[in-house]
Order: C-alpha cells, then sequence, then structure tokens
C-alpha cells in the first residue's frame, strides 16, 4: 500500500498542522480556565498594543523625516533598533513567546523542511517579532510618503530584514536552549548575567573619567559595525533614495548572504531536534538533614522539596540574587554620600520604595505555584495529606525567601545610605507583611484556577498564564496602592505613627484571612483535581 500512495506536499502537511492547532485551540477554550487565560492574554495584549502603535507612529515619522530631509545616514538607526529589540527582548522575556515543544511535532509524519518551515513561523508569533513587523511596516509607509520611489527597494529590504532576524532570533534561542540544558552552563551564563548587570553601575563613573579616551576609541570602531545587517539595510534604502543602485544591489545582496548563512545553521540545528535530540539532565538527589521539627511532618515535606526545586533551578535561583544587586544599583545611583544621579532620594522615600521593589519581584511565581510539579502533581492527590498542607509548605518557603532578601537588602541600605526613622521603618516592615500575605490567598487562588506547566532548564515556551498574570499584576496595583495611601497619611494627617498602627492592623486581618482561607482553597484544589492534573501532566 506505501508504494500507491502518493506523497504529501510541504504546504499539506503544514496546513495540516495548523488547522490541528487551530482545533486543539479552539476545543480548548470550552474550559472556563483556558476562556479566561485567553482574556488574560488579550487583556496584556492590548496594554502591549500601546506600546506598538506609539512607536510605529515613532517609526513612520523618522522614516519620513530622514527621507524627506535628506538625512539618508541616520536611516539605519531605524533599522539599528528594530534589530536589536528582536535580538535581545526574547532573551530576557522568553516567557511572552508562543508556548509549544517543537518535540511534539515529531509525532506527525513530518519531513524534515515542513518542520524547518513550521518551526520558524512559529517565530513569527513571539511578541518582539509582532511588534518589530509592525514597526517595518510603519518604516516603509514612511518612506513611500516622503519618497514613492524608494517603495520597491524599501519592500526589498524590508523582507530581506524580516526573514533575517527571524531566522537569527530562532537560531540563537535554539542555541541558548541547548546551552542552558547542562546545569553548570547555566550556572556559568548567570553568573556572567549578573556580573554584568552590576557593571552598569560602572558605566557612569567609567564614563567621567575616562570618556576622553573612549571618545576616539568608539570612533575607530563604529565603521566596523558598516557591515552588519542593519547598517546594510540602512545603506542600501540610503542608496536607493540617491538613485545609487550599485549600492542597493550590494547591500540587498549582503542580507541576502546573512539570510542564508542564518538559515544554514538554524537547518542544522533543527534537523538535530527532528532526528530525536533530547536536551534534558538528571541527578541524583543528594540527602541532606535539615530541622524542620517545628512543622507538621506534611508540610515539612513540602518544604524540603521547595527547597530543592530552587536550588536544582537556576533561573528561579537567578530572581533572588538580582533584587539585592538592584538594591546595591539603585542605592548606589540615588542615595548615599556619592550618588550618580543629580537628584538624590532620601532614605524616607527610597526604603519603602525599595522594599516595594523586592515584593513585587519575588511573589510573581507564588501566582503559579505548581509550575514545575509536573506529573507530581498526582502524588499530592494520593499522598495522606491535605491540600492545606501544601499551601502551607509552599507559602512558608517563599516567605523564607522573601525574609532572606528583605535582611540582604537592608543591610546593604543601611551600609549605603543608613535606615530610615523608627516609624517609616516599622509602617514599611508591617506594609510588606499585609502586601504579601495579603496576596498570598489570591496566589494560591490563581495556582489552582490557571495552572501553567514550566520545565527546568529551558528558556523558551516558558509563558505563564495570561489570566494569572493578570491577576498579580492587579493584585500588586491595588496592594501598592493602598500601602502608598497608608504611607502618605502620615504625612497628611502630620502623626508620623499612624502608617505604623494601620498597617498593623491591616497585617493582622491579612493574616487572619489568609489562614482562614486555607480550608476553602483545599477544598478547590479538590474540586480542580482534573484541571490541574490535565495542565500540569501533558
Amino acid at each position: 500500500m506505501a508504494d500507491v500512495a502518493s506523497p504529501i506536499g510541504i504546504l499539506t502537511q503544514v496546513r495540516v498542522v495548523a488547522g490541528l492547532r487551530w482545533r486543539i485551540l479552539r476545543n480548548g477554550l470550552r474550559k472556563k480556565a483556558s476562556r479566561f487565560d485567553l482574556l488574560g492574554l488579550i487583556l496584556l495584549g492590548v496594554f502591549s498594543g500601546f506600546f506598538v502603535v506609539g512607536l510605529c507612529v515613532a517609526f513612520f515619522t523618522g522614516a519620513y523625516a530622514f527621507l524627506s530631509e535628506g538625512r539618508f545616514g541616520l536611516f539605519g538607526l531605524l533599522f539599528w533598533c528594530i534589530f536589536l529589540f528582536w535580538q535581545l527582548f526574547p532573551i530576557f522575556a522568553a516567557g511572552f513567546g508562543a508556548s509549544f515543544e517543537f518535540r511534539s511535532m515529531l509525532r506527525f509524519p513530518l519531513n524534515l523542511t515542513a518542520f524547518y518551515v513550521i518551526g520558524l513561523a512559529y517565530g513569527l508569533a513571539d511578541f518582539s517579532a509582532v511588534a518589530s513587523v509592525c514597526w517595518l511596516a510603519s518604516m516603509t509607509l514612511g518612506a513611500a510618503a516622503a519618497r514613492p520611489g524608494v517603495l520597491p527597494a524599501m519592500l526589498l529590504v524590508a523582507a530581506l530584514f524580516l526573514l533575517l532576524n527571524v531566522t537569527l532570533e530562532r537560531l540563537v534561542g535554539s542555541w541558548l536552549e541547548r546551552l542552558l540544558s547542562r546545569r553548570r552552563t547555566r550556572e556559568l551564563f548567570f553568573a556572567l548575567f549578573i556580573l554584568a548587570m552590576v557593571s552598569l553601575n560602572l558605566i557612569e563613573p567609567t564614563m567621567r573619567h575616562y570618556g576622553g579616551l573612549l571618545g576616539p576609541l568608539a570612533l575607530r570602531i563604529i565603521p566596523y559595525f558598516a557591515w552588519l545587517p542593519p547598517a546594510l539595510a540602512g545603506r542600501a534604502i540610503a542608496a536607493a533614495a540617491e538613485a545609487r543602485f550599485g549600492w542597493l544591489v550590494l547591500g540587498s545582496a549582503g542580507l541576502f548572504v546573512y539570510a542564508a548563512v542564518f538559515s544554514v545553521f538554524l537547518w542544522r540545528r533543527f534537523a538535530s531536534q527532528y532526528r530525536g535530540e533530547e536536551l534534558s539532565e538528571t541527578a541524583k538527589p543528594a540527602d541532606s538533614s535539615d530541622r524542620l521539627s517545628a512543622l507538621s511532618p506534611q508540610v515539612a515535606t513540602v518544604v524540603r522539596k521547595e527547597f530543592r526545586y530552587l536550588t536544582r533551578n537556576t533561573f528561579s535561583f537567578f530572581t533572588l540574587i538580582m533584587p539585592p544587586v538592584m538594591v546595591l544599583i539603585f542605592g548606589t545611583m540615588f542615595a548615599g554620600k556619592h550618588p550618580a544621579s543629580e537628584h538624590p532620594v532620601s532614605p524616607e522615600m527610597l526604603f519603602p520604595g525599595i522594599m516595594a521593589y523586592l515584593v513585587l519581584i519575588l511573589m510573581g511565581p507564588a501566582y503559579n505555584c505548581f509550575a514545575f510539579e509536573g506529573r507530581g502533581i498526582q502524588t499530592y492527590f494520593m499522598a495522606p495529606l491535605h491540600f492545606r498542607d501544601i499551601f502551607l509548605g509552599k507559602n512558608l518557603m517563599l516567605l523564607s525567601v522573601l525574609g532572606v532578601e528583605t535582611v540582604l537588602s537592608l543591610v546593604m541600605l543601611a551600609w549605603l545610605l543608613g535606615l530610615p526613622s523608627l516609624p517609616v521603618f516599622l509602617a514599611t516592615m508591617a506594609a510588606i507583611v499585609f502586601a504579601v500575605v495579603g496576596q498570598l490567598s489570591i496566589a494560591n487562588w490563581s495556582s489552582v484556577t490557571f495552572p501553567r506547566k514550566l520545565e527546568f532548564g529551558q528558556i523558551r515556551g516558558q509563558r505563564q498564564s495570561g489570566m494569572a498574570v493578570l491577576l498579580a499584576f492587579a493584585a500588586q496595583i491595588v496592594f501598592g496602592g493602598v500601602s502608598a495611601v497608608v504611607l502618605f497619611s502620615g504625612r497628611w494627617t502630620g502623626n508620623r505613627w499612624f502608617p505604623a498602627e494601620a498597617f498593623t492592623l491591616l497585617a493582622a486581618a491579612a493574616v487572619g484571612g489568609y489562614f482562614a482561607s486555607l480550608d476553602s482553597m483545599s477544598r478547590l484544589a479538590e474540586e480542580k483535581k482534573e484541571v490541574l492534573i490535565e495542565a500540569l501532566c501533558r
């Protein structure tokens, strides 16, 4: 029978997979959690749309101004902005991309070409790609409005630039995923990243002392960037505007060569995945003794597990290092004996702001606390324990992490600029308890209602549930707004101790509400058993 079956074309294979993905999405919307997830993504997309549309106007205006006023050499700056955003944004916000594991496509009878086309097309689903395509379209419209004769060249260059960028972004993401599949490589990568973040604080002093030497050095290095893709694209458009068709052909050919070279490397990476490359790591857990006798055995076991998850997941561990580093940077920039900013901030204002930043960063994972459970979620329903014990263990681990981060930040702030007055200090500490404990009940409800599976050692496809992100965003705004009003009420009323007293009452109410919600959260988890297992056991 195989001899009489006609071969299936590439377009047919792509159309079949696209239709299957559409059916999966449409059928998934029958579930309430999926509909809320889609609603959250739509609302987040609306907020992101304002950012994209605003820059669309800027790119249109820039392209029109550069071509109409004859400043052709500046046109390449627009391509540089798009190029840097397209390539750098996915590295720092990989979770906003299309969440799909390409290994799952190997279940279908696809050939390598169809696998490559589908994998490349998924690169256009990233936020950075969608935004960049909109900006390229705005540039094209601006160029056509200024000089209609440039439109054919602009369409050609924009198409080549789009192909080049989406190929390079998929290639870089695939390489990073392969490099970060090993734990030691992840640790080295993030150590270098943290070092680079800390070094940003040294840019201003370095420029102050060595600015005279760096200027001529930069002028000597800039010509070497002239052969990079954004510069070639800008030079090609400038040549088209000046009717220098030789340079137009040269710039377009350079973009084509870049795209071809990146495509060859991406083809090899996708070919390795097509042959069944598996990026994973396994490590035998080491036995460790701890002392958690004050907790019940069930809660203590969950705390131990959460601690091991934290120490073995470099991506999560990275979030614990960044807040103290940012505190050091902010403290140096805005306060201290020698602030880098011309407008230093007093400890009375900087201290609450930095504590609010810590809560904002560290509370995010709590809204999807079952993210890394995977198939282990089934054990919770078979083990002799209640879900209130699970929530207690996970929340205790989060509170411990937040406590350690707060102490480290306090030490740094005391060393850099000193602590604020006692009323502000106590009010801020009580506000932290109110904001954190008050959010835990909401975060637990979000984790049960909108679960989303995440994988260790991956940077692509790690998107949180859209509704969970929206809930976290809304809760942070509400609690932050209430805390700011209470904190400033001390100045409005003239009573410096009023915020501390008010936050103490609010913190006590938040703690009482949290413990009162544990039993209802336990019952909700039993009701959402199928939702949890289906979402986390994929």
